[in-house]
């Protein structure tokens, strides 16, 4: 077995990971930084959702590392494609159309633009990349986190890490599991928040979002690329759930907000339309009327809708036998969707099936078509020396404080904004999707309340059920895994823990300063943002 040691261990290769480990990289020490597939960049890639984001990204309310990511993608775009003179020489290019961001884009983009990120690095050897690598066993001594055990996928190979720093930037925070680090799982109860729309009764650790299996797809009318009848076609052809207005396979849903039945088709206007409310439009990630006619035969959407949402379980707290079932179901639920519209939709132009739809390996890289990771919007939260809740960023609940904006934090490591926006969950309750305002990222969120030197990087910091479900898109995550390199750098450049820092006024002024200066943190929203309710 080999041991390897490094300044700071990064376990998981998401936003969160990639963005600390440059933090750490740019400050000056070494990182280890795996990753279970073979792609870096989590939601962004291997999970292939693209970003949700706020409507003032372009101007503020992100780290300058996540403004270059964004300017990158778009620089690749105009490098490596054909555009049209139009589209190559608009500053804000949406590579998509897609309406759910103002960069819609292919996965693999993103990826080639990690890897540019990381290149300076890797070349000088600070920091070893390890993909198909992921973490057996956690060696805790006392209050510390002293090795961590990865384990090579194709090799079974075993390495012990070790270092004086820890992130865990995994999907589901899986070290806080293997080293029994204190953290919460599923549903708070109202008694133990105080939030509104904390569960009124007792909390439930299984009540937890769903996850999404994510593909993307094109559409070429005329031609049949219907894939195989899966084996659960039956099942969840015919599903449907307590609080969903219909079958789940259908045009008709929920309303995220006012809990309505309502009717999204998959096409309501043209396909090749820069913008139309329909399915089809909602996350396209490619346009092909950025480029000369007849280029490319057609647009390419991703699939992250709500009739692939798996609620059937959870995927923490339950056995490892129960959570492959569930990710199983969850493979099957999409695959028969895919085949449903192939095969059994109502079209909008009447009949039924769209066999022209297909499945898009080659955009995701899998055999199989759907994405390398399941999507996951909730993973295991430490228990944290702050913990934010609803108080803290809903808006009926800080209106009914008599405030006008989301609370103030003096250790702010950043900012975001994002709907509260939670999806169906595991306990067969429906969207929870209620307006909070433009928050700030407090340190106390990133320490845990014991352990020294574990850190944070991905959904599970310190925040409710609740406010999970706006601290966990793209931009937040990066901003906070950003955070969690820099204070980890920080701290090993300081001869201070990251908790010294935040309690002790002029090594938290140091450090704020270091974040605005080096690193280009936002630390505070303007004031036109701050009090606009998302």
């Amino acid at each position: 077995m080999k041991e390897r040691t490094t300044d700071i261990l990064i376990v998981g290769g998401g936003l969160g990971g990639v963005a600390a480990a440059l933090a750490a990289l740019r400050l000056g020490r070494t990182v280890i930084l795996s990753e279970e597939t073979d792609w870096l960049g989590g939601q962004l890639t291997a999970q292939a959702v693209p970003p949700d984001e706020h409507p003032w990204i372009e101007a503020t309310g992100c780290t300058a590392s996540y403004r270059l990511l964004r300017a990158r993608i778009r620089a690749y775009y105009r490098r490596a494609y054909p555009l049209t003179a139009m589209a190559r020489n608009d500053v804000n290019l949406n590579p998509g159309q897609g309406f759910v961001s103002a960069l819609c884009h292919e996965p693999r983009v993103a990826l080639a633009v990690i890897d540019e990120l990381l290149a300076p690095y890797r070349t000088r050897c600070q920091i070893d990349v390890l993909l198909h690598h992921r973490p057996i066993a956690v060696e805790m001594h006392g209050d510390r986190v002293a090795a961590v055990t990865l384990r090579a996928d194709a090799t079974g190979e075993e390495i012990i890490c070790i270092a004086p720093y820890v992130i865990d930037a995994t999907e589901l925070g899986d070290v806080l599991a293997l080293g029994g680090i204190e953290h919460v799982i599923g549903a708070e109860s109202q008694a133990q928040t105080g939030e509104l729309h904390a569960l009124p009764g007792a909390p439930d650790p299984l009540d937890q979002q769903a996850v999404t299996w994510c593909f993307a797809l094109d559409y070429l009318p005329g031609e049949d690329h219907t894939i195989s009848r899966p084996p659960q076609y039956d099942f969840w052809r015919t599903y449907r759930a307590p609080f969903w207005p219909a079958q789940q396979f259908g045009w008709v849903d929920v309303d995220p907000i006012t809990l309505a039945p309502r009717h999204f088709p998959l096409f309501a206007g043209p396909t090749d339309a820069p913008y139309v409310m329909d399915f089809w439009h909602y996350r396209r990630i490619f346009y092909r009327k950025h480029y000369p006619d007849g280029l490319y035969p057609s647009d390419i959407t991703l699939v992250n809708w709500p009739q692939i949402d798996y609620w059937q379980g959870p995927l923490v707290g339950v056995s490892a036998e129960a959570q492959a079932q569930h990710l199983e179901a969850c493979r099957q639920l999409s695959l028969s969707f895919l085949y449903w519209m192939q095969t059994e939709a109502p079209r909008h132009d009447g009949g039924y099936g769209y066999p022209g739809l297909r499945l898009r390996h080659d955009v995701v890289d899998t055999h199989d078509g759907l994405a390398k990771h399941i999507y996951i919007r909730e993973a295991r939260r430490i228990q944290a020396e702050f913990t934010v809740t609803e108080a803290h960023v809903g808006v009926a609940q800080r209106q009914q404080a008599g405030f006008d904006r989301a609370a103030a934090f003096s250790d702010s490591v950043g900012v975001g904004s994002y709907r509260i926006d939670l999806h169906p969950s595991t306990a067969l309750r429906s969207y929870v999707d209620i307006s909070s305002y433009p928050f700030q990222i407090p340190l106390g969120a990133l320490l845990p309340v014991r352990v020294e030197n574990l850190l944070p990087g991905c959904k599970n910091l310190g925040v409710t059920h609740i406010t999970n479900g706006c601290y966990r898109l793209h931009p937040v995550e990066w901003n906070l895994g950003e955070a969690a390199g820099a204070i980890a750098a920080f701290a090993l450049n300081h001869g201070v823990t990251p908790r010294q820092v935040r309690n002790t006024p002029h090594h938290l002024a140091d450090f704020q300063r270091m974040l605005q200066a080096t690193l280009g943190f936002v630390l505070a929203w303007p004031t036109y943002a701050a009090t606009s309710p998302r």
